[in-house]
């Protein structure tokens, strides 16, 4: 009898440091930033479709879905903007017709210090590889900055990986990302 008060003693304490959180859909976003060979970028956000955050006080785990038709081109105006936006969403790179959505799915992760160390998989155009990086949880806000190399994806358009003498017009295969998430 002992010994079961003890387990339901620890899976009450284990449940109170235990927190799942929605995301704020509307003050939630992702920065992207893509580049080209030359000194010449762009970049944009893209919003979310849905997400949750479990915090526990060792680990987190969780996931987001990210709405790829919310892809906007934030330092273009006009007509600009609106090609660039047109042929990001198109088969060139990110086939938002067929693929609606993405979603970055927390496998695991370790807490160092203020921050988490997150393994997890990142999935865009039905196509997922593993990705890691750092998490910070600060006030019900969560940030992190993360890498993804496009050409896994299948996202080809003047890509190194795919295509040879593309010269200046050479895209790099990076993708930049800052993500804000606001826990609810």
């Amino acid at each position: 009898m002992k010994n079961l008060f003890i387990i339901f003693f620890l899976l009450i304490n284990f449940e109170l440091f235990s927190q799942n959180y929605g995301i704020d859909l509307e003050r939630s976003k992702i920065k992207w930033t893509g580049k080209e060979i030359t000194t010449s970028s762009h970049y944009g956000t893209l919003k979310f479709v849905d997400g949750e955050i479990n915090i526990k006080q060792e680990a987190v785990t969780g996931k987001v879905i990210v709405d790829m038709e919310s892809l906007s081109v934030d330092d273009l105006t006009g007509g600009s903007k609106a090609r660039l936006e047109g042929h990001l969403r198109s088969d060139d790179f990110f086939s938002v017709g067929s693929h609606k959505s993405s979603t970055i799915e927390v496998k695991s992760s370790k807490k160092n210090g203020d921050n988490f160390d997150v393994d997890g998989v990142l999935t865009i155009k039905g196509i997922s590889h593993p990705i890691s990086f750092i998490l910070n949880i600060d006030d019900k806000v969560a940030k992190s900055k993360l890498t993804f190399d496009r050409s896994k994806y299948d996202v080809r358009f003047r890509s190194g990986s795919f295509f040879e003498n593309l010269g200046d017009k050479l895209i790099l295969d990076d993708i930049e990302l800052e993500v804000e998430l606001y826990l609810n």
